[in-house]
């Protein structure tokens, strides 16, 4: 019976080829679709789990208001860590961690190595990464260091590097204790080596922020109470008094759980963070492809369904029982279903690499090739054949034989309307998709455009440490003289990504002013080579630079330039902030107004900001280039560099890198869902044209009627076409409205967004008319071309 049912199946496929492959290609694209978005939201979801103790793993995240101004960081002063395990027995280890770049040497090359971390002794009780040689309690000794596997095989080669050396910093030499494996891709601590944090020297203090604080809870579901304890003890007045906070200000801490942290957290950490409105949005869009998918199938198999009238009236003859045909049926499209599972899987796998490049993931085949995925994929391919199937086979298997001889052999019944309700929903959903993927990827085009209060094209930035201060100046002089560069500065931090932050006080005439600031020291010649705009006073000059060796406290120290928006919170104008005194910690004296600029992301408003030179800070070096002949310049640039600095190795990158990365998540969530909205548009376009097809046929002798009458060809594609398009401008009355509040909602993330773009409602109608208007018409232009003598002949 089975073998029948399964040779019956194959020969209507054979017999119904466009139709046939119209549903597998559909299904396949469907399912392909689900695979590759299920992949990436596995991968999300997964963030940190592979830590055993990942449930009762927190990151302490800070939150100080001064002066009213409410300031969350991610990071923690050095005194946290050790204070809540020593006063709060609910916490059983923290360790304080910290990521730089540093330089590493082997005795024979130097390195500049971007994923250097510190931590503390409990590092490795808290995270799991396995040791695979050495000691499995590494960092007992000041002196540890442990690498990451593939870092021992860079230094190292084969040798074993248990029990070697590595000079950090050219200072301090340390001894290889572990080697562990390489963190995964879902970690969001991605590291090479691993030293003490104590090495570094940091004093004991609640401020200076810039470490991140992780604690081991030993209640798993403690969070909660633990954060109210923290926050009630930060309020005490011994602690108010040891922090120097007062009046309506507070130092808060909060305790995110790490398994929350990569999806839900606002505060980026060494890594950056996802989204889980992008998760519920891909899920809806699998979904949504599928469904239309699915729906394809139902309307071609139930459009075909005339032709199969007389097959269904001989076996009805020949005493078939409706279970037999429903059986019959349900399992073509079961059929159909495995066929596109298993090309679906195969294509998947080949197509992996080009998701990486879209998502920034490393997936592998492996990551499919599992008992879960494959069993899932399994599942809804059963659940897909059957429900995809289940209707056309109850309205072939249920159609009573007098109604088959009564209606010459077709089928009668009321499954028109569900029909068009499947095509109104596919177009809906597809204009949906179209519609928001639009506003999307407008708002990416306006962060990429945007005046940003500074130009950041064709700059260079060169990291710089602290063992070359002695030498930057020298090289400083020597590029500012290379032909191409037209500007050249330093700074601690790039001016897409302030991270310091501060706080300054004045008198402004009428009362005594504090406001919280974000900081950059600088070099000279910043404002110029970055090309910012002042709105009074001057750039920094040579005068400008701090007299450390005659410090005075009652004299100004520092020259300051501010902000637009940290002059309105004093209660000056540009004109009136010049010439007054400001305090941040040491006097100083305004000699600048810079007007505003997005020194963070685009997602928040632009806040106070303060400069002030001073060489000793510097990280970056910037220098602004022409861009002609851009490998020759960068050569120049390198050789000049080691000439001077021949013991570091040239390290470069370019300053819209640093900015595209703080929009990393929106610009990939961009990518996904215009591929996988194009996807959707050309799986409803591809039913259409099944459906346009089949309708053409069916009225192969009205329209051979029509043309002997003197009907045009426009005049029949209209005649095609015309209930199709009612049928998409219903849709796009749907689409519509829930278009419009998914996109102002995710507008609504951003301070700086365009508005609302109203043109790409109909704009996207249009096109998907347009689109659809062709499909149909492509039908139309083909049965017009048959001799009507030859559509008439069977009457």
């Amino acid at each position: 019976m089975i073998s029948n049912y399964l040779k019956l199946a194959v020969r209507h496929l054979l017999g119904k080829k466009t139709f046939s492959f119209i549903n597998i290609f559909g299904l396949t694209v469907g399912l392909v679709s689900c695979i590759l978005i299920g992949l990436f939201i596995a991968d999300e979801l997964s963030f940190d789990t592979f830590n055993k103790n990942a449930a009762r793993i927190a990151r302490v995240t800070s939150e100080y208001s001064s002066s009213g101004t409410v300031n969350p960081i991610v990071v923690s002063g050095t005194r946290v860590g050790p204070r809540l395990q020593s006063v709060f027995p609910a916490v059983e280890a923290f360790t304080r961690t910290f990521v730089s770049r540093t330089i590493v040497s082997n005795g024979i090359t130097h390195f500049e190595e971007n994923n250097f971390l510190y931590a503390d002794s409990a590092f490795f009780k808290i995270f799991t990464f396995p040791v695979l040689r050495g000691d499995p309690n590494p960092l007992s000794s000041k002196d540890d260091l442990v690498i990451t596997e593939s870092t021992a095989k860079k230094y190292f080669g084969q040798e074993d590097p248990i029990g070697k050396t590595l000079r950090i910093r050219d200072t301090k030499d340390l001894r290889i204790a572990a080697v562990i494996a390489d963190p995964p891709g879902t970690s969001q601590l991605q590291f090479d080596f691993i030293a003490r944090f104590d090495i570094l020297g940091k004093p004991d203090e609640w401020w200076s922020a810039n470490w991140i604080t992780y604690l081991l809870i030993k209640d798993p579901k403690g969070f909660t109470p633990l954060e109210q304890q923290i926050n009630a003890y930060m309020q005490s007045p011994a602690i108010r008094s040891e922090t120097g906070v007062t009046g309506t200000d507070y130092l808060k801490y909060y305790l995110e759980p790490l398994l929350r942290v990569h999806l839900y957290s606002k505060l980026d950490g060494f890594t950056p963070n996802g989204s889980i409105t992008a998760v519920y949005v891909l899920t809806i869009i699998a979904i949504l492809i599928l469904a239309i998918a699915c729906f394809n199938y139902t309307n071609l198999a139930i459009a075909q369904s005339t032709s199969r009238m007389g097959e269904i009236g001989v076996r009805k003859v020949l005493g078939a029982a409706k279970s037999q045909l429903f059986t019959q049926f349900t399992g073509e499209s079961l059929l159909i279903t495995f066929l596109a599972m298993i090309l679906a899987i195969a294509i998947s796998t080949q197509l992996l690499p080009f998701l990486n490049d879209l998502t920034g993931k490393h997936l592998s085949w492996t990551n499919l090739i599992r008992l879960r995925p494959l069993s899932l994929i399994l599942a809804a391919t059963l659940l897909i054949g059957f429900l995809a199937g289940a209707y056309p086979a109850l309205v072939l298997s249920n159609t009573r034989l007098i109604s088959i001889l009564r209606s010459g052999f077709r089928v009668t019944g009321g499954h028109n309307g569900l029909r068009r309700s499947l095509v109104v929903l596919q177009f809906a959903i597809s204009l949906f998709l179209i519609i928001t993927t639009m506003v999307i990827l407008q708002q990416m085009s306006y962060i990429r455009h945007k005046d940003l209060g500074f130009d950041r094209d064709h700059v260079v930035v060169l990291p710089i440490d602290y063992r070359i201060h002695d030498r930057y100046h020298a090289v400083r002089t020597a590029m500012s003289q290379l032909p191409g560069v037209i500007g050249i500065s330093g700074s601690y931090d790039l001016p897409v990504s302030v991270g310091w932050g501060d706080g300054i006080t004045t008198n402004n005439g009428k009362e005594q002013v504090s406001v919280s600031v974000h900081a950059i020291p600088t070099d000279l010649d910043f404002i110029t080579t970055m090309h910012m705009h002042l709105l009074a006073g001057k750039d920094f000059t040579v005068n400008d630079l701090p007299e450390i060796t005659a410090r005075d406290s009652t004299q100004p120290l520092y020259h300051f330039i501010l902000n637009e928006s940290a002059i309105r919170k004093l209660g000056w104008t540009p004109d009136e902030a010049i010439g007054k005194r400001v305090s941040k910690g040491q006097p100083g004296l305004v000699v600048g107004v810079v007007r505003d600029f997005n020194f963070t992301s685009m997602r928040q408003p632009i806040g106070p900001l303060i400069m002030f030179p001073d060489t000793g800070y510097v990280h970056f070096m910037i220098v602004r280039i022409t861009g002609t002949q851009l490998p020759t310049q960068l050569d120049r640039l390198e050789n000049t560099w080691k000439s001077i600095i021949p013991d570091r190795p040239f390290s470069y990158h370019f300053l819209d890198e640093d900015y595209d990365r703080l929009y990393q998540s929106e610009q990939r969530a961009g990518r996904l869902f215009t591929l996988f909205s194009t996807l959707a548009v050309f799986l409803a376009l591809l039913g259409l044209f099944g459906l346009a097809a089949i309708s053409t046929v069916q009225r192969t002798k009205e329209i051979g009627i029509r043309k002997v009458l003197g009907a045009t060809s426009l005049n029949i594609a209209l005649l095609l076409a015309r209930n199709f398009i009612l049928l998409i401008i219903l849709a796009f009355a749907i689409a519509t409205p829930l278009a419009w509040i998914v996109s102002a909602n995710w507008l609504n993330d951003f301070s700086y967004r365009i508005m609302l773009p109203v043109w790409t409602f109909p704009f996207a109608g249009l096109a998907v008319l347009l689109v659809a208007f062709v499909t149909v018409s492509y039908h139309a232009w083909r049965a017009s071309r048959l001799n009507p003598a030859i559509s008439l002949k069977a009457e």
